[in-house]
Order: C-alpha cells, then sequence, then structure tokens
C-alpha cells in the first residue's frame, strides 16, 4: 500500500511517499519547500496572508503530486509553526480548502510519538534497553524516550529551534565567531538546569541532523559537530551549499541546529547516531498499521 505524509513543519513543508518493502519503506518519492512559515509569524504570532497562500498552494501541489504517484491515503499534518500561531485556526482552514483534505495540527507529544517511531523502526538493528530520538525542528525541539517494545515512555519539547535562533543571533555570511558565540550562550543559558535520562542510544532525526551527514558524516559527537561550526563559520554560505549539496537555505540555519544537537548530545552523554526515518516515516508506519489485515505492521516490525 503506497501512502503519503506532508507535514507542515516551522523551516519546510516536506512530502513523502512510500510503502513496505522488505521490512523496510521503500521511499517512492520526496520534496520539500522551504516556507519558513516560523519567521513570517514571528512580529506579531500571525501567520501572513501571503504565507498562508503560499503554504497552501505548496501542500496542494503535494498533495496532487502523491496522488498521481499513486499513493492510496495522504495524511497532512503541521507542527509548530501552525500549533502555536495566533491564527493557527484560519491557517489550516485555508490549506484544506485549497488541498481538500484534512490538517491535524500534532500535539508535542504526538509530534514526539511520530519521530520516534520513523527513527527506530529504521534503525536496522535491535537496540536493548531506552532510546532517545532527538528530533531538531525549525520552531521547537523534542527529547522522545522509549523502547523499541513499548514505545514511547516520555516526550521533553523545547519551544526553540534552528530556524528562531538563527534568525535572533546569526546575520553574518559566514557568521562571526561573537555570533557563534552568543548563540552558544543563548543555547546554555536555555537549557540551564535541564536533566535528561542517559540512554542506551540516542538517536536524531530532523533537517539539521540530516543535513549533517554530508558535512561529518552519520555520527554527531562533539569533535564532529566541533567541525561542523568551524565549516559553517569559515566558508560563505554559497560556497558550503555547493561544496555539499546542501540547500543555502539549510545552510544559514545550520549553525544553530549544529548547537542544539552537540547540546542535546551532552545532555544525554551520548554521541548521536543520524536517524534514517524520522516524523514522515513515523506517520506513514502508524498509517500502515492500521491497516485491517495488520500485515504491513508485521512486515515492518523491527
Amino acid at each position: 500500500m503506497l501512502c503519503a505524509a506532508i507535514d507542515i513543519g516551522s523551516n519546510t513543508t516536506r512530502v513523502l511517499v512510500a510503502e513496505p518493502q522488505d521490512g523496510q519503506l521503500r521511499k517512492v518519492m520526496e520534496q520539500r519547500a522551504y516556507t519558513r512559515i516560523g519567521k513570517g509569524a514571528k512580529k506579531n504570532g500571525k501567520i501572513t496572508g501571503d504565507k498562508i497562500s503560499e503554504v497552501a498552494e505548496v501542500v496542494t501541489t503535494q498533495v496532487r503530486l502523491a496522488q498521481e504517484i499513486g499513493a492510496e491515503v495522504t495524511k497532512v499534518v503541521a507542527t509548530a509553526a501552525i500549533r502555536e500561531a495566533k491564527n493557527g485556526d484560519t491557517v489550516t482552514k485555508a490549506i484544506e480548502k485549497m488541498a481538500g483534505l484534512p490538517v491535524e495540527v500534532l500535539s508535542e507529544e504526538e509530534e514526539g510519538r511520530f519521530a520516534f517511531i520513523g527513527a527506530t523502526k529504521s534503525l536496522g538493528h535491535p537496540v536493548q534497553g531506552t532510546v532517545a530520538v532527538v528530533d531538531v525542528g525549525g520552531g521547537s525541539s523534542e527529547v522522545i524516550f522509549g523502547t523499541l517494545a513499548k514505545g514511547v515512555s516520555e516526550v521533553r519539547s523545547w519551544r526553540v529551534g534552528s530556524g528562531s535562533l538563527a534568525e535572533e543571533h546569526l546575520k553574518g555570511d559566514p557568521p562571526s565567531a561573537s555570533e557563534i558565540r552568543s548563540l552558544r550562550d543563548a543555547i546554555g543559558d536555555l537549557f540551564q538546569g535541564v536533566d535528561l535520562e542517559h540512554p542506551g542510544q540516542a538517536v536524531a532525526v530532523g533537517g539539521s541532523a540530516t543535513s549533517l551527514r554530508a558535512l561529518v558524516g552519520a555520527v554527531l559527537e562533539y569533535e564532529t559537530l566541533e567541525r561542523a561550526v568551524r565549516v559553517l563559520s569559515s566558508d560563505p554560505i554559497a560556497a558550503v551549499s555547493k561544496r555539499f549539496e546542501l540547500d543555502p537555505r539549510r545552510v544559514e540555519l545550520l549553525p544553530a541546529g549544529v548547537l542544539l544537537l552537540e547540546k542535546f548530545s551532552d545532555l544525554l552523554g551520548q554521541p548521536l547516531q543520524i536517524g534514517k526515518g524520522g516524523l514522515r516515516e513515523g506517520i506513514i508506519l502508524d498509517l500502515l498499521s492500521d491497516e485491517p489485515n495488520g500485515s504491513s505492521d508485521k512486515a515492518l516490525a523491527a
């Protein structure tokens, strides 16, 4: 069964179309648009009319693409930017009217549950004990604890992400040493006094984490993350974008994402393995598990 998940995030609006194959998800199509809703809502807490129209058009196009490919079910969700916007209901109604599908605004707990499912089901190897999934988004960040056997046990969420931090602290191209210090200090202040359980394994998902695979490899620890900071603060955005084949709009936000991931790695006492799945994969796996015969869920059992 071919399913699609559309995720309206603070930085990007993404679609994934996938189906079960050989115990994993086979990705048929992925697409993203940098809609930057969080930036548009910063002034007064409301998403502007122009931005609402832009996002509605993007979602409508992604729904059409998914249906043309053959997706039997398409689920549209929204996360922090719309969840926290003062006119969130207006935004979802406008998108629903144009796209012709309901938009589910996920709570922090629901967002965490889907990210945990997507991350842990795609690990490719059994894990004993507690797993922590770190999901750094544009407008919020979550750490989700659980086990493969019993699922999610706790979701910790903070209203801070790569987009909001980058807009406040990063102005230079490349960012200056003083901007990086300011950003690092701000993150330190935000997480002062935070104490997190040390899990058996930690997995990072989200746009910042997946982009870092090209820069430093599949494992995020102090040395590799500091190397990423040096690269991002030494060369102009356009040069980093070309060298590592990353969208310049992602490179612009990446220093903030790197330092958030570094903080979470420190709090968890673990390096972060970059996950192969996240929120959208979790949504599709959840859709497949609701199949009446249950065959899809069994095929994707970890």
